[in-house]
Parts: C-alpha cells; structure tokens; sequence
C-alpha cells in the first residue's frame, strides 16, 4: 500500500456529522462550530462529513466545500476529518476531492456512483480517476442505498495505491470480516450500522462510524473500549440497548429526530432539509416516554445527553 495513503491511526469512534442548516435551510456555520465542539468535546476519534447522515446529496456542490472548509477549519488538527465526495458522475467527485486535498483534510470517502446501475469497470474508473486527481487517502463507502458492491469489486478496487480502507454499512458481516482478512491489517474497515457496532468490531472492524455517534458518542466510546479489551459480552449488553433506542427512532424518520433530539438537549444543530421532516410535540413525547422508560428499565443506560436534557415540549 502506498505509504502516503496510510490511515491506520484513523480508528475508534467517528460520527457521521450533521450538517447544520438554519430555520430557512440555509447552510449555518456557527451552528456547525457547536456541533463540531461538542463532539470534540465528547472525545470523538474523528468526523465524517457531507455523507448521507450529513444530507450531502440534498447539497450543492459550493455549500459542500463550504462546510467542509468550516470544519477542517475548526477542527484545527484536533481530529482526523474525513470528507465523503461522492456524487452520480466522476467529474463533480473529482472536484470535491480535489477542494478537500487543498483544505487539508485527511481522507475523503464515496458511494459508487449510483441510479445508472452501472458495471464493475465503470465503478472501479470512478474510483481510480477519483484518487488519481486528489491523491487522498481514499475510503471505500459500501452501502445498500447505492448498490452493495460485491467482495471481488472491493477487492478489485482495494488495489488502487489511495484507497486504504471501507466503511461498510451492511449487515453481512462475514463479509467485512472476510474482507479484512484478504486486504490485511493495514487497511481500515469501519463498520456502518449503528445497531450491529459491537457485531461489526467483534468481526474485526477497526473503528464505527455511523449517525448516532452524533447523539450517544459516549454510549459508543464506552462500547468501543469494552471491545478493545476483549469484554464483548459487557459491550453487546449495552449495545442491545442502545441498538433499542436506535431501532425506536428509526421508525420515525432518524435525521430529524436525532436533530430534534439534540436540539432539546442544548446542542443546537439546526433543522434538516426537505423532503426529510422534523417530529411533531407528539411524536417526541411519545420518544421521550421510551427514553424514560428505558431509563427505569435498566438505570444508567449510557447516554450522558438523557441527564441533560431540558423537554422543550408541552
């Protein structure tokens, strides 16, 4: 592997970050400053931004590079930031990768490029024009909403000098385990299901990034510890209930309740973009109430943002 493509100390916890956007769904800095220090704050081991949690497909090409300027800016080298630049086309990626390199990010990540169902030869060009132009290290993005690559094509595109690691958001974790064995332990896997974390490191995972590392960070930090020490069992304990409290959320359209969420809790990240939605007052009683209830079920359930909530609801 090219020696400049190495991201072997980029591991751990890294939430998919928000993307901040005010009441009119304009692209808000300042809010973008408070989530990025609060994450820092939680001891987060990076940022992953302008992916899918991060709305980065409801943006256009300027408001991306202008996020990710503000917080490659704010971050200051505190954390390894990770710019996802994929688009449907090579030509709008290649840019994006290219603005990334110039801002001094440390890696840029992407889906295939997607909706056209294109070949395998199509997908590995995108890729290796993609790092050829940036000459980032480059992470692999594998997830169902864009296709799931099969392991021959990772495999295939694995060989190109930049690309050094995967963020796979899948289910089939024989196959990310698989895959980490075959590519070896130099190149980073990251799992992508928020669920199945503990699953995904017990299968060899190097860290987890996902999008309710944005709100549970210390839930996830304590998990990822337990299983850095060989203590899964202690680990999947709380990941069952924290994987409750995620398929909970789900059922209501996650982006803007996480946001909703953490705007109650004193973390002002702004609204999300149409077509996706905000909860009513009802819905977040209804959310609240789980969340009580969990809490009663089982005591401290490892979410610091529960003990410092205000409701903000009737």
């Amino acid at each position: 592997m090219n020696a400049h493509a190495d991201i072997t100390h980029i591991r751990g916890v890294i939430p998919a970050m928000f993307t901040t956007f005010d009441e009119s769904e304009n692209l808000d800095l300042d809010r973008a400053h408070i989530l990025v220090e609060h994450l820092l704050e939680s001891g987060v081991d990076g940022l992953y931004i302008t992916g899918s949690t991060g709305e980065g497909f409801l943006m256009d090409d300027g408001e991306r590079k202008a996020f990710a300027e503000a917080v490659v800016r704010i971050v200051n080298g505190r954390t390894p930031v990770i710019v996802h630049v994929g688009a449907i086309g090579t030509k709008r990626s290649v840019e994006l990768a290219r603005h990334a390199k110039d801002i001094g990010a440390d890696a840029i990540s992407s889906v295939p490029p997607f909706y056209y169902q294109y070949g395998d030869d199509e997908i590995y060009g995108y890729y290796r024009d993609i790092c050829e132009a940036a000459d980032l290290p480059m992470i692999i993005y594998n997830i169902s909403l864009a296709g799931m690559m099969s392991t021959s094509l990772v495999q295939r595109i694995a060989s190109i000098d930049q690309v050094c690691g995967l963020k796979f958001t899948g289910t089939q974790h024989h196959e990310m385990a698989q895959l980490k064995q075959i590519l070896g332990p130099d190149f980073m896997i990251y799992s992508g299901c928020d669920e199945m974390a503990t699953q995904g490191l017990l299968s060899g995972a190097d860290g987890i990034i996902g999008s309710f590392y944005n709100l549970i960070p210390d839930t996830f930090r304590e998990i990822f510890s337990l299983c850095q020490k060989g203590d899964y069992g202690k680990a999947f304990e709380i990941q069952k209930i924290a994987s409750r409290f995620i398929l909970h959320l789900v059922k209501y359209g996650h982006f803007g309740v996480m946001k909703q969420l953490m705007n109650e809790t004193g973390v002002d990240v702004g609204v999300v973009r149409r077509p996706f939605v905000h909860p009513d007052a009802a819905v977040m009683r209804e959310i609240w109430d789980f969340i009580d209830s969990l809490e009663k079920e089982h005591g401290e359930i490892h979410m610091d943002f529960t003990r410092q909530r205000h409701r903000g609801i009737d």
